[in-house]
């Protein structure tokens, strides 16, 4: 990856009147927490595993244990990060759990995540 130059202001100059318009848009504190919160479980390579997988398919924890060659307990682990997150969505069938995407908005963006970083 290139390291990127960052250019600063050869002059301090600061632009109140912008500021004050930009600071009554910005979301409240807690909302930006929690948007932060929701970012942080694309940190770990295993979770983004696990949701490219339910993008192609509903699977059970053993499927995706087998699958991704990991234990059982691990992908439950990881799963009840991406449930309490609501990225994930589980639905019961006789003994065994199915789990799936929760909604659209997480197709969206693992692939404008990848569109991203593949340009």
């Amino acid at each position: 990856m290139e390291k990127a130059e960052v250019e600063c202001c050869d002059v301090t100059c600061v632009h109140e009147d912008m500021i004050q318009k930009v600071k009554k848009l910005l979301p409240e504190e807690e909302l930006i927490k929690e948007l932060a919160d929701f970012y942080k479980v694309f940190g770990d390579a295993t979770r983004v595993k696990i949701l490219c997988v339910l993008l192609e398919s509903e699977m059970c924890v053993c499927d995706l244990a087998e699958l991704l060659e990991m234990t059982q307990s691990a992908i439950s682990h990881q799963l009840r990060v991406l449930k309490q997150m609501k990225l994930v969505k589980n639905r019961r069938e006789g003994k065994t759990v199915y789990y799936s995407l929760a909604d659209g908005h997480i197709q969206n963006i693992i692939s404008q995540g990848m569109e991203h970083i593949q340009e």
